[in-house]
């Protein structure tokens, strides 16, 4: 009995080393096989010269025993957009790596578009080898690439012009100097780097037109940051800056998007908006800072703050849409309008004539975390003029220290599609469900609407779109 009950130890000893041995062993068997997270990699639009970010797939080692990779390869070569790197190793080609039974490894890989002659978009590919104990298995690379004009922490001076023909990338900042002007035209495409400020002290002219909109945007194009709010900086129109005037410009994915700062120099507006898109600002879309801002037939939608109002100034809205819901990517916190006459400096209150006039105007957002959409405050003893005609916002109260004239309160505005989930909104009232805000405005002279559509002699509806 004894020696069957020692011959059984003897062999679950044995059992087990073997069992160990087999798993240690290198599996060189052909058919020994290897899996990947996915077969293919695909890059969004890349702009020439800027690189890209990094995407990443595994490797997986499904067998009971170490397996030796021969190599994992670009098989572009030296020559090939793509960079790769396998477990801390970089090059076109790695060689000779051994994963552990049941165990996987990362292969991150990276693109950097070279420029060519051509303006239009352009694919570019690669594959990745993998060769296991004589069989290959293969992952597709493609990159969608642009070229650019790249301006680099640079100044304007004098008068200049900008084309359409390729889209502008700016890295580390802009700026225009006193006393000059930047005209951009219609179609023109600027994107912003993380670290690049557009700073006009001088005179900024957008020129878009209906369907060929000038568009201001971060230069991450991939799936995450795509619509990424504080994207970059934002666009300021600065103490000296004067006579900018933005027509069918979209602006989005800034952290302050529009801010206007101190007076103008003259009689004019230090800035005038027309049928622009202020678009997920993470802090504001638009702030007026003791300054002077027209806007019409406007939409600033899904900031922050949508519209903030500061230390006074002259203000001027006609037809113009303020709304935010929350998502994914940014919560609604905040009202969408906020008017002072004051700023707070080091603790010391400082104050400033106010004068701020939103005719036609909708103020909205989703319902939860604030309760009056539209709020102000005064703390300056000097003209104070906060009127609010034929609007329609959300609040439980309203805004103190305003003129209120011919106001809807608290009347959803029934716009056309709003899907927070999936990050879709259109602005539109709809006409099937008779929205409050149609045909309850006042005539303002306004010929047009956001679409560039006809508004009527009449009575015009309320917000930046026009039911027609």
């Amino acid at each position: 009995m004894r020696w069957m009950l020692l011959l059984l130890v003897c062999f679950v000893v044995v059992s087990g080393s073997l069992h160990s041995c087999r798993k240690d062993q290198l599996n060189l068997s052909p058919n020994a096989g290897l899996r990947t997270s996915t077969d293919s990699l695909k890059f969004d639009t890349i702009f020439s010269s800027t690189g890209s970010v990094t995407q990443s797939f595994k490797i997986f080692n499904p067998n009971e025993q170490r397996i030796r990779i021969s190599d994992v390869a670009l098989m572009g070569g030296q020559s090939s957009s793509f960079r790769i790197n396998v477990n801390g190793l970089g090059g076109p080609s790695v060689s000779d790596i051994e994963l552990a039974a049941n165990d996987s490894i990362y292969v991150f890989v990276s693109v950097f578009i070279n420029p060519n002659s051509s303006n239009l978009p352009f694919v570019v590919s690669d594959s990745i080898r993998i060769r296991l104990n004589g069989n290959d298995r293969y992952v597709q690379l493609e990159a969608y690439g642009r070229n650019a004009i790249f301006l680099r922490n640079q100044t304007i001076t004098g008068v200049e012009t900008w084309s359409n023909t390729l889209p502008y990338v700016i890295l580390d900042g802009l700026r225009v100097d006193t006393g000059a002007t930047l005209r951009i035209p219609a179609g023109c495409q600027v994107y912003m780097h993380a670290n690049a400020p557009l700073l006009i002290d001088g005179t900024l002219l957008v020129e878009g037109e209906k369907d060929h909109e000038v568009v201001f945007r971060g230069d991450r194009l991939d799936p995450y940051y795509r619509d990424l709010p504080g994207s970059w900086p934002g666009i300021y129109f600065r103490g000296s800056s004067q006579d900018n005037v933005l027509r069918y410009a979209i602006v989005k994915n800034a952290y302050q998007a529009i801010a206007a700062i101190d007076p103008s120099n003259n009689s004019n507006p230090k800035l005038i908006l027309k049928q622009c898109i202020i678009d997920q600002a993470a802090n504001v879309g638009l702030i007026g800072y003791r300054s002077s801002i027209d806007a019409e037939n406007c939409l600033i939608s899904n900031c922050g703050k949508n519209i903030v109002i500061q230390y006074g100034g002259d203000y001027h809205f006609t037809h113009c849409t303020a709304a935010a819901y929350s998502t994914n990517l940014l919560a609604h916190a905040e009202p969408v309008l906020t008017v002072l006459d004051f700023t707070t400096t080091n603790g010391s209150v400082q104050t400033n004539p106010l004068n701020a006039v939103f005719r036609n105007c909708i103020f909205w957002g989703s319902p939860g975390l604030v309760n009056n959409e539209v709020i102000s405050a005064r703390e300056g003893t000097g003209p104070f003029n906060f009127t609010l005609e034929n609007c329609l916002y959300r609040a439980d109260t309203d805004p103190a220290f305003s003129n209120l004239q011919s106001v809807i309160r608290n009347l959803d505005p029934l716009f056309d599609s709003i899907d927070p989930f999936n990050r879709y909104f259109d602005f539109h009232q709809r006409l099937q469900l008779l929205a409050p805000g149609i045909d309850q405005g006042t005539a303002t002279g306004a010929s047009s609407d956001l679409d560039n559509l006809p508004r009527p002699v009449g009575i015009p509806d309320i917000g930046c779109y026009e039911r027609q």
